[in-house]
């Protein structure tokens, strides 16, 4: 029996994820990490979207020490979410260190359910900036788990090639493209839905979806020869 542990956040992207793995595994688990984030709003709604799928698992962790260490947009309500660079090239919202916790955290927990999957929804083509959701970064992190815990583990990422317009089309295909357009929360500003419109994930998550929607059969086409060219 293939299982999958799924980083799951209710947001686009973690949803997506969600609905392609059900097709495609025997077991879907979920696990959610609560680190005191602006948009806490997110938990909630993970929680929904779990039990709509009716998942094998939904795990909620708490990880509220990140939210001490790493001084970010999203960790800090007295930082507003800005659409301008740091100093150091990042933008505000990203939070250091959170996909290496998360996918270590993922990982031992797959190692506790006998799954030799995690699959994380980050993605280095049409992404906010952030090194940790990188190609190379997600590579690393797949050989230190292997070699720390012995396991046979892979971390996936379906969406690393894709830009926000195939992700759309990705919903699409599995027929959830109104459910994670309206259900899930991507808006740094806790808006399920649309979001906000003004917030750099909104932005994102607008652009591609006009794209997907005004160009719906040049993008699904765009789609399907990745995944042809990524079976290949």
């Amino acid at each position: 029996m293939s299982k999958v542990v799924i980083v799951f956040s209710g947001g686009q992207d973690s949803t997506t994820c969600l609905v392609q793995a059900l097709a495609e595994y025997d077991e879907v688990h979920a696990i959610t990490f609560d680190y005191g984030q602006r948009h806490s709003d997110e938990i909630e709604r993970a929680k929904l979207l779990a039990k709509k799928f009716t998942i094998a698992s939904h795990k909620i962790m708490d990880v509220s020490l990140l939210n001490e260490l790493a001084i970010s947009a999203l960790t800090r309500d007295s930082i507003p979410v800005s659409h301008t660079l740091m100093d150091n090239g990042l933008p505000n919202t990203f939070v250091p260190g959170r996909n290496i916790l998360f996918l270590t955290l993922a990982g031992i927990y797959a190692y506790q359910l006998g799954a030799k999957t995690v699959i994380t929804g980050v993605c280095e083509t049409d992404f906010s900036g952030y090194p940790d959701c990188r190609d190379d970064f997600v590579k690393a992190m797949d050989s230190a788990l292997k070699l720390g815990m012995g396991y046979p583990l892979t971390i996936k990422t379906p969406l690393m090639w894709l830009n926000k317009a195939e992700t759309w089309a990705l919903a699409d295909k599995y027929q959830e493209l109104e459910t994670v357009r309206y259900e899930t929360l991507t808006c740094y500003n806790g808006i399920v839905g649309d979001g906000c419109g003004d917030c750099p994930a909104c932005a994102l998550r607008s652009n591609g979806l006009n794209e997907y929607l005004n160009n719906k059969s040049a993008v699904m086409d765009s789609l399907e020869n990745k995944s042809r060219a990524e079976l290949d």
